[in-house]
């Protein structure tokens, strides 16, 4: 009965921990994510709505990222916190062994990492789905309309305008100027004609949008408009007027400006790893390994039967077994028969065939890896990373609470700098893994599983050291790993030395 009350009062001292450093770490991870897109969503002129969408999916988006840090930071305090308070020291002294003080924190991390796999294969797909999508219509939005001043402002389609001042409290425009172009023609040169052109100047004004947000409304006080019709007069050999003058104290000119939000078609995922739960994944990169091997098979036939056989398609295939067994052939001795001048050509014809093999399977190689292989690492690299994020928040546990029983440091400070630290060395192995698999100079298992293989070793090392209440010999380790330096130094010098 002892050991439940106490299993209870420790989950309810860390639930609050818990949660508070998890609201903080998304917060970090939002704020590091939208500095991304700030410079899509500046002058966009998007809703409030759209802003708190976009902001609520990539919030949501980044749940699995900021659980195993607020799992680190929270373990470090809530262990850090029971340390300094000499609570854990009692409970050791009444016969309790870290063991069973971390029991009950281990099947509540192991519930959250298994929530954060289940949220992660059915709930974030459809988030990143919504978010991509949402993305890319935020960046393909018209921008909204903000002339400058003393400088020509193109932003809207066939309409140039000028500003001379503009009074930032009443908002009114002062010596403006407006080039509409949207009835000239383009000439044989792709240039502007002068056909058509109308301009207007007024000395004062004021934009705005219609309704409907599909017009730009320009209202202007006190000018003058020139419209050049010279190419409606062309017929009549140019005997009318070839522009027209207007004088007005009030006008209104409406210019086509669609300035609302348009989502893109939800099929520009359809390709894309992003909206796939692990089913899919799977079944995604067992496809394309078949095709990605079925592409090989075809390479290889052509390499052999067209270019090193020179067998054209249409010709028969070469057998191998045809040609005999080659031991019976002395091409030395058929080489050194040879004149000077044919065997300066057979040389030249080898080093140009094998230039021309190489590019060739350079080139098929290449074209392999951008059509099938690129895609299908994509794939596989969100199906491993699905597991290893989820696995993240029980090695991060296994790290954080030993580490807090042995600092026996509560509060903020000293757990922020060592979570800090260790999170940094985790993003680096994990991002450096990501990229050798992305570009396929590694497995994919293997660079994404890099930083799980990095974290485990770290996890056991400080259990089994709280565990047995041993502290951790910072200058122990500083000697070990400058051996472990020292040692690689002298075997690259050995090696230098050996190929010499």
């Amino acid at each position: 009965m002892g050991i439940k009350r106490l299993n209870i009062y420790l989950i309810k001292g860390y639930l609050g921990t818990f949660i508070a450093t998890f609201c903080v770490c998304l917060f970090i991870v939002l704020m590091q994510f939208l500095w991304k897109y700030v410079g899509d969503m500046v002058g966009k002129g998007l809703s409030m709505s759209i802003l708190f969408e976009f902001f609520g999916y990539a919030a949501l988006s980044l749940v699995p990222m900021a659980l195993p840090l607020s799992i680190l930071l929270s373990s470090l305090m809530a262990f850090g916190n029971l340390g300094e308070r000499l609570e854990l020291l009692a409970m050791k002294a009444s016969g309790i062994s870290l063991f069973k003080i971390m029991k009950p924190f281990v099947a509540f991390v192991f519930c959250v990492s298994f929530g954060a796999f289940l949220y992660s294969d059915l709930v974030l797909p459809v988030i990143q789905d919504r978010l991509y999508i949402l993305t890319r219509s935020m960046v393909q939005k018209s921008p909204e309309v903000e002339i400058p001043e003393g400088s020509f402002y193109q932003g809207v389609p066939g309409v140039s305008v000028y500003v001379g001042h503009k009074d930032r409290k009443t908002k009114l425009l002062k010596d403006i100027m407006l080039y509409d172009f949207s009835g000239s023609s383009t000439n044989s040169n792709n240039s502007m004609s002068a056909d058509n052109i109308s301009i207007t100047c007024a000395d004062s004004g004021r934009i705005g949008m219609s309704a409907d947000q599909q017009n730009l409304v320009l209202t202007l006080h006190n000018g003058v408009t020139f419209e050049n019709i010279r190419q409606q007069n062309r017929q009549q050999n140019n005997r009318s007027i070839p522009y027209r003058r207007e004088n007005f104290k009030y006008k209104q000119i409406f210019v086509a400006f669609d300035n609302s939000m348009k989502m893109v078609d939800a099929s520009v995922t359809s390709n894309k790893y992003v909206g796939k739960d692990f089913k899919q994944l799977t079944h995604v990169v067992d496809s394309l390994a078949v095709v990605s091997a079925e592409l090989a098979r075809k390479d290889v036939n052509q390499m052999l039967n067209e270019t090193y056989f020179e067998r054209s398609g249409s010709k028969k295939r070469v057998d191998l077994a045809s040609l005999g067994d080659t031991r019976y052939y002395n091409f030395q001795d058929l080489y050194n028969k040879q004149c000077r001048d044919v065997q300066i050509s057979v040389v030249d014809d080898a080093i140009s065939r094998a230039y021309s093999t190489f590019n060739t399977l350079e080139f098929m190689y290449a074209e392999k890896d951008y059509m099938v292989d690129r895609n299908a690492r994509r794939h596989d690299i969100e199906r491993h990373r699905k597991i290893t994020m989820s696995l993240a928040c029980l090695l991060f546990f296994f790290i954080g609470a030993p580490l807090g029983a042995i600092i026996r440091k509560g509060g903020l400070g000293t757990p922020i700098v060592i979570s800090v630290f260790i999170f940094i060395m985790y993003y680096v192995v994990d991002n450096s893994g990501y990229k050798m698999a992305r570009e396929g100079v590694w497995y994919v298992w293997a660079g994404i599983w890099l930083s799980s293989a990095v974290l485990l070793p770290l996890g056991v090392y400080l259990t089994y050291k709280a565990a047995t209440d041993s502290m951790v010999n910072l200058e122990q380790i500083m000697i070990f790993v400058k051996k472990l330096g020292t040692r690689r130094k002298h075997l690259n010098i050995k090696n230098v030395n050996s190929k010499k």
